[in-house]
């Protein structure tokens, strides 16, 4: 949630970000609603003066009236409170200033693009076909199981998936891989190496909310014997991790990532790709997080986005880095990045990563501070992003890398980890 303080003194500000993201919710009623709040507030503290000086008096005629007259303005502050939480959490992040100002994602800008459309001396064909062909993806069977979003990977696909993920792994655990990539694209970060976790696929809704990832409820999976949803991406459960936890600012940036299946309904993209493994409802995707000083957020934003660049650079696959408008992006993201591999399949890029800085938003509603050395709490700035969402990276692969009889090469850097193995055929 933002800082309340700021609607105060910037309230067109805040007006002008919900606008802008397309927010529903009454900016005047929350205005409203704070006022009354801080007016009942100072109300409350003026008769516990009051009580306070009739109980040194002995006067318990008027202790008797003050404390009826206290119990009733902290039965109206109550009420006033249970009206403007719910509306407080629905305002959204305030975007960075650089943002596009857009509707939808016709108003996303490219930042830059890296290498160019795969050429091949034959026509291509996109990951469905291949994938049948050489017998590694299976979706008949998986209907016929699951229902539809749903696929097989089987063999060689498998291995150059847990090869993606070793590659992965060996760069964010390893302090001098990480020393090369900032000093690469000249960023002032500590190359501190990131934390794996295994994370609960699993999330209780009041986290969820908390984590402002709750909605729209209607793509996410609930259990209603437990109450509980399955996670979308593993940033809803690292998130949590300091969740009401004061940590030390020379603790701080905090990176951990997590490897883990992901489920979403895909209830709002009906008719939209339906064929292959771009959409599904469940897939595989490795995320980090971190917690950051609030002056070093951007930088580690930057940060996030290097990362994903040099692995898509190190692939071989042609991509695209695009800066998010306000109408495409999350309600927590302060500033969203994203990278569009080319799919040949298609003839066009689609996503394969995102980057959300989300500045103390988050750690707001989690209550994750940190202390200064110099003394004095703040709320920690928290990112997320994409390392790999392991379906649509292979899709890259497959289609960037296929070959006129119908094989597919391993991109050179995931050999080592394909046990020598250099095409899948």
């Amino acid at each position: 949630m933002i800082d309340l303080k700021l609607l105060r003194e910037h309230p067109e500000t805040v007006k002008k970000a919900v606008v802008d993201k397309r927010a529903k919710v009454d900016v005047d009623a929350v205005i409203k609603l704070d006022a009354e709040r801080r007016r009942l507030s100072m109300e409350i503290e003026e008769i516990q003066r009051q009580r306070n000086e009739a109980a040194k008096a002995k006067d318990v005629e008027r202790g008797r009236a003050v404390k009826a007259d206290l119990a009733k303005k902290e039965e109206q502050l109550k009420a006033v409170e249970t009206e403007l939480a719910p509306l407080a959490l629905l305002l959204p992040n305030i975007p960075s200033e650089d943002t596009p100002v857009g509707p939808d994602e016709s108003g996303n800008v490219t930042v830059r693009t890296v290498g160019k459309p795969t050429e091949f001396a034959f026509a291509p064909k996109d990951h469905v076909a291949l994938g049948e062909a050489l017998g590694i993806i299976d979706i008949d069977r998986a209907s016929e199981v699951a229902g539809t979003r749903f696929a097989y990977l089987i063999g060689d696909l498998v291995l150059l998936q847990y090869a993606l993920v070793r590659f992965a792994f060996s760069v964010l655990t390893d302090k001098v891989a990480l020393e090369k990539i900032i000093a690469e694209k000249k960023l002032a970060v500590p190359p501190t190496p990131f934390v794996p976790v295994v994370p609960p696929l699993m999330i209780r809704p009041e986290v969820m909310q908390r984590m402002a990832r709750l909605e729209p409820r209607d793509e996410r999976y609930h259990i209603p014997s437990d109450d509980v949803y399955l996670i979308g991406s593993a940033e809803h459960t690292l998130g949590p991790l300091h969740m009401d936890q004061t940590l030390k600012e020379a603790d701080l940036p905090r990176r951990y990532f997590a490897f883990t299946p992901a489920f979403r309904r895909e209830a709002g993209s009906y008719g939209k790709d339906t064929r292959g493994i771009l959409r599904v409802h469940q897939f595989d995707k490795i995320e980090m997080e971190s917690f950051s000083l609030p002056e070093n957020s951007r930088a580690e934003q930057d940060f996030f986005v290097a990362i994903q660049e040099h692995l898509m650079s190190s692939l071989g696959i042609p991509y695209r880095v695009v800066q998010v408008c306000t109408g495409d992006m999350g309600g927590p993201d302060a500033r969203q990045i994203d990278i569009e591999a080319w799919m040949p399949g298609q003839g066009r890029y689609r996503e394969t990563h995102t980057a959300d800085l989300m500045t103390d938003y988050q750690a707001r509603r989690l209550n994750t501070r940190f202390r200064r050395t110099s003394g004095g709490n703040e709320f920690a700035h928290m990112n997320d992003a994409t390392v790999l969402a392991i379906g649509r990276v292979l899709i890259a692969i497959m289609e960037n890398y296929q070959q006129a009889d119908g094989t597919i090469r391993i991109p050179e850097i995931l050999v080592p980890h394909m046990d020598g193995k250099k095409v899948i055929s």
